[in-house]
């Protein structure tokens, strides 16, 4: 099991060391929140930065639902130090993977962010399930 647990760390390393970057926008901001403490001591600031999307309100937390059109979803970029290691934590938090209920709330994908310095391609969680009856967060900011 071990074995398989490294191999596993170190192939996702090689896969996600092109782009280990990081858009957040929402509970990982969130400086009382225990996984925002977790990767901002595994992260470094890179940029502010906003993507074309929609922000629900979930509850507890956002989602974001990216699309085509004029709104934005504003957060922050983190180039994330250990990406193998971090990323298990976060999609785990984020309730993204195989171990997670089907359909996952939550996906990682790869996503070009808008910076004052021009596109970054990076990684982000977008909510996976339906947003019928859900309140859109006006303005794409989740923390004031």
């Amino acid at each position: 099991m071990v074995n398989w647990l490294i191999f596993y760390l170190v192939v996702l390393n090689l896969i996600i060391m092109k782009s280990a970057l990081l858009f957040v926008y929402g509970t990982l901001l969130n400086h009382n929140n225990e996984f925002a403490v977790y990767l901002k001591e595994h992260s470094h600031f890179f940029a502010n930065g906003k993507v074309k999307g929609k922000l629900y309100d979930i509850g507890e937390y956002p989602g974001a639902i990216l699309d085509d059109g004029d709104e934005y979803i504003h957060g922050v970029i983190l180039q994330i130090d250990d990406p193998a290691v971090v990323f298990l934590e976060i999609d785990d938090y984020e309730g993204y993977g195989d171990e997670q209920p089907e359909p996952n709330e939550f996906i990682r994908i790869s996503a070009d962010i808008e910076t004052a310095s021009g596109i970054v391609h990076c990684y982000t969680y977008v909510y996976n399930l339906l947003v019928d009856g859900l309140e859109k967060i006006e303005g794409g900011r989740y923390i004031k």
